[in-house]
């Protein structure tokens, strides 16, 4: 190509940014400017993807990691014909725009991740890329590759400063994930200012450390540097590749270019104008795409529908060939369940009568999907054999068995909660989590974005109060709870028994578009004997009625987990005193919130106004279903080491302190005979 028309590209990538980002009074004209050389190579020469179909299962993905940089994407992403318009440009950062700050999937058609945290986009390719993976292994036959494509990602140096690329860096170098190449945008300058300032690190010598191919420094501004770059990236089956691309943050900007004012605010009408001279950008009107340059690049749309085709032609005879495994694949990778996946979940504790840990029923219920569940794949921060999360007869994910389903991620929560995002992004798995609840804070970003993002992981959570006894406060969730429901559409369950476990995981797979967080306990818990109560329903309803006396109640208690049982033991003991009394079990808010409102009248009746609520955890939040003449009994203060029974009592959550607190709240000043 001519160098000339091949700047002209690449500057026209640069305006729209700077003329966006200038329009809309905000944003970060720094990095596009920068990495447009570098983006423009992989796109136009390297990047096997279909505008007109950005849902194509074996296109490559693309990830923007350092999202602040979301003008080089959306500027992309409309040279190259996705459904996205020069108005949509101009609208950079407005409301109900295409074009929103960062790149959130669910709002730009070709977003694959929703990036801005710095650090989760890294990591999210490396999920993808175990996807990728996996799928192949399953699926792929002699002369039928239908699953092979790359993860590419643009990251920067902030991104490598977060420590969560550390953890997903070392674990992709050791399941050699090959098809996994990330172009480094080494600018050296960050808001405040040269890196050089708080990042030292040898890069090359680190990554290699973790087994990856690193190539460079080179020329990021230079597209032979990067296409040669690129072709050793894709050539190398065992290791994942780091290109470092040395460039210059806000290039061809006179006063601005390699200063970390470039980085997060507009150039200014002034600046801008020099910086087009600068360039040689023939045009003063923002937001100016010379025709053919726009031509050449919605070839893309062309190209797009011959990758496709070809891969439609092949799938279609990988039918023929294999019509059992294209079945499976397609309903997999379209999200959908098997046929009666679930219809064994009823049963698989009616003939259990010794109390179970909740953590255990979780791994029997896992162990059941699994078998039906083909694409069920998952594992823990190392820490298996406590959260009983391991899938009987399967292998691990790891070199050369990527068909395994079980993943060991070490000890590396917050990773393991971005790639379990990254594998559902990517789509054909169900992944799922776990670690002990305490551990929740050292993942909250990627539970976070997942529920963002609306894609189905089950994060599972054991050890879930001071039951955990002895271990003590550092191992004892007290807030952790608390944390999960205040996030916006993540359905945080926390069951009572075995039973309500098994509805729980009914639960987390049916949805499709939303997270979902199991909270488990370590100890034992009684297996309620509900008779003709249907606890499947009722879970799914998020409250129910467990138990109550003959008489109508004139006090509820409400409880979740592990104090379902002793607010029952409370009740009966109440009973007995001639108090009429209801108990709830309240697995989950946002199920229950989600019912109408003539559900919930039946469950909490707004005329009794005698509640209690019963949690090992902070009483934050359950004054919605206590009201104001409502007691919360749980713990505002963290735990303590001994043995759960012991803790238990202390901190009054025991039937004794439960059938107190209802007598005072009745006014009933001595035990009824």
């Amino acid at each position: 190509m001519d160098n000339t028309f091949e700047r002209l590209c690449i500057n026209t990538i640069r305006f729209l940014a700077v003329d966006a980002i200038e329009k809309a009074g905000s944003g970060h004209p720094g990095a596009p400017m920068g990495q447009a050389p570098l983006a423009y190579t992989l796109w136009q020469r390297f990047l096997k993807h279909n505008p007109t179909n950005p849902n194509w299962v074996d296109r490559d993905r693309f990830i923007l990691s350092c999202g602040h940089a979301s003008m080089l994407q959306y500027a992309l992403l409309y040279l190259n014909g996705y459904d996205i318009t020069l108005e949509d440009l101009k609208n950079f950062r407005q409301w109900d725009s295409k074009t929103p700050g960062h790149p959130e999937r669910l709002i730009t058609p070709g977003v694959e991740a929703t990036t801005g945290p710095l650090g989760q986009g890294f990591v999210n390719g490396v999920g993808m890329a175990i996807a990728e993976r996996h799928l192949a292994a399953r699926f792929n036959r002699s002369g039928f590759p239908i699953v092979d494509h790359f993860t590419y990602a643009i990251c920067s140096d902030g991104d490598l400063m977060e420590g969560i690329t550390a953890e997903a860096g070392s674990l992709a170098g050791t399941l050699k994930l090959g098809k996994l190449i990330y172009l480094y945008d080494s600018n050296n300058i960050s808001i405040e200012g040269n890196t050089e300032i708080t990042f030292q690190d040898d890069t090359v010598q680190r990554f290699k450390s973790y087994g990856w191919q690193v190539i460079g420094p080179l020329d990021g501004m230079s597209t032979r540097a990067v296409d040669g770059a690129i072709r050793e990236a894709q050539a190398e089956s065992n290791r994942p590749s780091l290109i470092i691309c040395k460039t210059t943050i806000g290039f061809g900007s006179p006063n601005k270019s390699a200063t970390a004012s470039a980085h997060g605010e507009p150039l200014g009408k002034e600046e801008t104008l020099l910086t087009k001279q600068n360039l040689y950008w023939p045009f003063v009107e923002p937001f100016t795409v010379p025709e053919d340059v726009l031509q050449y690049f919605r070839n893309a749309q062309q190209r797009g529908y011959e990758f496709e085709a070809s891969w439609q032609n092949l799938f279609n005879n990988y039918a023929i060939a294999f019509p059992e495994e294209a079945r499976l694949f397609t309903e997999e990778t379209s999200g959908t369940l098997p046929q009666n996946w679930d219809s064994d979940l009823c049963q698989l504790f009616s003939n259990v009568h010794k109390p179970l840990a909740t953590r255990e029923a979780s791994g029997i219920v896992i162990n059941a999907i699994a078998s039906k569940v083909p694409a069920l794949m998952g594992g823990s921060a190392d820490l298996a054999p406590s959260t009983k999360t391991l899938i009987r007869g399967s292998q691990d994910f790891a070199p050369p068995t990527y068909e395994g389903r079980n993943i060991r991620f070490g000890i590396r929560e917050h990773a393991m909660g971005a790639i379990a995002h990254g594998m559902a992004l990517h789509g054909g798995v169900i992944p799922y989590t776990a670690t002990f609840l305490m551990f929740y804070d050292y993942m909250r970003a990627p539970v976070r974005l997942t529920s963002l993002t609306k894609d189905r992981v089950v994060f599972l959570f054991t050890h879930d109060s001071i039951g955990v006894g002895e271990d003590g406060p550092t191992h004892q969730p007290i807030e952790q709870l608390s944390g999960l429901r205040s996030v916006p559409d993540l359905v945080t369950i926390r069951p009572a028994d075995a039973t309500e476990t098994a509805e729980a995981w009914r639960v987390a797979l049916t949805r499709q578009h939303g997270p979902t967080a199991i909270v488990l306990t370590r100890q034992a818990l009684p297996i309620f004997d509900r008779q003709q109560l249907n606890a499947a329903e009722g879970l799914r309803r998020g409250a129910y009625i467990l138990w109550q006396t003959n008489n109508e109640p004139n006090i509820i208690l409400i409880a979740s987990g592990s104090e379902v049982h002793i607010a029952l033991e409370a009740a009966q003991a109440l009973e007995k005193m001639s108090v009429a009394v209801r108990v709830i079990s309240m697995p989950s808010w946002e199920l229950f919130e989600a019912q109408d409102i003539s559900y919930q009248e039946v469950v909490l009746p707004s005329k009794i106004k005698k509640r209690i609520s019963i949690e090992a955890g902070l009483t934050l939040g359950w004054c919605r279903y206590t009201g104001s003449h409502g007691v919360n009994i749980g713990i505002n203060c963290f735990g303590a080491s001994a043995p759960s029974k012991t803790l238990y009592e202390k901190f009054g959550l025991d039937s004794e302190k439960i059938i107190q607190k209802a007598l005072e709240l009745l006014n009933i000043q001595e035990t009824p005979s």
